[in-house]
């Protein structure tokens, strides 16, 4: 499960504050996990979220607590040390700035967080853990923590990282890669109604994105490729905590009706620092009830 966006992580902070439990997405445990319980864990299937938003030792006692009362216990991990809040001022005096303009480090900080990796996903399913909580990771480790453990792979496969990485980036957003915000959204079947991604993933990294049969939407290279650079500043140099990710070479291949084949991400060492990231009030708040953007806004 995919919960974080970066405007989340400010709510959710203001939230904790306001109310005991709000500091992350309740809706995980009460809508989605929790009346699937008894299946997943008679199937083995186990599930990592980044559900924990700024507390996710709190999310997983409640989701402990929840679970106990309905008659199950699950094995629950929790991944904590991407929360930065009590080093604020720590940061604001060693100079710190935004990683892309260069403004100064912002005054009323709500919250701030590393975004952390999937090697201690991996860790914790490695413990046997049938449920994996974190908080701010970046979105695509929640996909390559399962496939470190899976298949084994180490901090030095840079290549086998990148190819993980890119298909958790492809699932990532959800409906994205099956048409919802392709630019040629009209050709989409029931575009209204897509069906959620899949990854088919295999040990040499390689991965075959579909969806659920008989839900709308569409695969093809089109919608996979659009997604692959979806908010990628550079596609040779994308930086996530366990590789830097090079795109620039993926081959994407039809293998019949909504199948795409993806190989070829590359990868290398990763960077010595992880990125942060802040969220501040700026003395206005704006309420978006539903945004549609790109292109025929309006028909869409």
């Amino acid at each position: 499960f995919d919960f974080l966006g970066e405007g989340s992580m400010g709510h959710l902070s203001m939230l904790s504050k306001a109310m005991p439990g709000g500091g992350f997405a309740r809706e995980f445990i009460d809508l989605h996990l929790l009346p699937h319980l008894g299946t997943l864990l008679a199937r083995g299937i186990r599930v990592v979220a980044n559900a924990g938003g700024v507390d996710p030792a709190g999310c997983a006692e409640a989701l402990r607590q929840a679970a106990a009362a309905a008659g199950f216990a699950p094995r629950i991990a929790c991944v904590e040390g991407d929360d930065l809040r009590p080093r604020i001022e720590e940061m604001r005096a060693r100079g710190f700035c935004d990683m892309f303009d260069g403004r100064a480090f912002p005054g009323a900080i709500e919250s701030m967080n590393a975004y952390l990796g999937a090697f201690p996903i991996a860790a914790a399913l490695a413990e046997g853990a049938d449920v994996v909580i974190v908080g701010r990771s970046v979105d695509s480790a929640v996909t390559l923590g399962p496939l470190i453990h899976e298949f084994g792979w180490g901090e030095g496969q840079h290549d086998l990282l990148a190819a993980g990485t890119l298909a958790g980036h492809l699932i990532e957003c959800g409906t994205q890669v099956t048409g919802g915000t392709f630019t040629d959204w009209r050709a989409v079947p029931d575009w209204a109604n897509g069906g959620f991604p899949v990854a088919e993933c295999h040990a040499d990294g390689s991965a075959v994105i579909t969806k659920p049969a008989g839900t709308g939407g569409l695969v093809t290279p089109g919608t996979v490729i659009e997604q692959m650079l979806y908010e990628v500043s550079d596609p040779q140099a994308y930086v996530v905590p366990d590789v830097v990710c090079d795109f620039s070479q993926v081959r994407v291949t039809q293998q019949g009706p909504d199948r795409v084949l993806v190989r070829g991400a590359r990868g290398y060492p990763p960077s010595a620092t992880y990125k942060v990231c802040a969220t501040w009030h700026r003395g206005w708040r704006c309420t978006v009830m539903h945004p549609i953007v790109a292109i025929d806004a309006v028909p869409r």
